[in-house]
C-alpha cells in the first residue's frame, strides 16, 4: 500500500533540478513529512483508542448498551484527535498558505502574504511553555509587523525536534511557494 506522506522528503531530494516538485498543483499539500514525535503521539493515541474500543465491546456484551455507547464515543474522540494531530502543520497550494493547529486552522491567500521568512528567536519546546533558542518560520501578512507574527513552524516543534536539516528543507520549500505565488 503506498503511503504518500512518507515520500515527501525523497521526492524533494530526487528532484534537484525542479524547485517545487508536485503532481497536482491545485491540492493543498504539506511540503514535509510529519515528524517522529507527532507520529509517535498519534500512534500511542490510536493504541489507547483500541483498548477503549475493546472495553466498549466488553461493556456492550456484559452491561447496558448506553454505557457501551458512551465508551465507544470516547474512543471515536481519541481517534479523531489522533487524526487531527497528524494533520497539524503548514499546508500550501496555489490559493495560499494554511496553518493547521489542533483546534484552529488559519488560511492566508498569497495576496495577503507580505513575506515568509526564517528567523532566529526563542521558540517553544514541543509546544510547552519552556522556550529554547531556535529557528522559526514566520508568516508576515500585509500591514503586519514581523514582531507580532506567530511562528508557522519551529526547529523544536513535534515535526522538527532533532531534525534541523528537515526544518531547513521544509522552510525553503514554503518560502519557494511564497516567492512563486507572490510574483503572480
Amino acid at each position: 500500500m503506498p503511503l504518500p506522506f512518507l515520500t515527501a522528503d525523497r521526492v524533494f531530494e530526487a528532484a534537484d533540478d525542479v524547485p517545487l516538485p508536485y503532481d497536482d498543483r491545485d491540492r493543498w499539500r504539506r511540503p514535509y513529512r510529519p515528524g517522529p514525535w507527532r507520529v509517535a503521539a498519534a500512534a500511542l493515541s490510536l493504541l489507547l483508542a483500541s483498548f477503549v474500543l475493546f472495553a466498549a465491546v466488553i461493556i456492550a456484551v456484559t452491561a447496558e448498551l448506553t454505557s457501551a455507547a458512551v465508551v465507544f464515543g470516547l474512543a471515536l474522540l481519541v481517534i479523531a484527535g489522533a487524526l487531527r494531530l497528524l494533520r497539524m502543520g503548514v499546508w500550501v497550494s496555489p490559493r495560499g498558505l494554511r496553518h493547521v493547529g489542533f483546534l484552529t486552522t488559519r488560511t492566508a491567500s498569497w495576496a495577503q502574504v507580505f513575506a515568509v521568512r526564517t528567523v532566529q528567536q526563542p521558540v517553544r519546546w514541543l509546544g510547552l511553555p519552556r522556550t529554547v533558542q531556535g529557528q522559526a518560520l514566520l508568516l508576515v501578512r500585509q500591514g503586519q509587523s514581523a514582531d507580532g507574527a506567530p511562528p508557522l513552524m519551529t526547529t523544536h516543534n513535534a515535526d522538527f525536534l532533532g531534525r534541523a536539516e528537515a526544518f531547513d528543507r521544509a522552510a525553503d520549500s514554503v518560502e519557494a511557494w511564497a516567492e512563486e505565488h507572490q510574483a503572480h
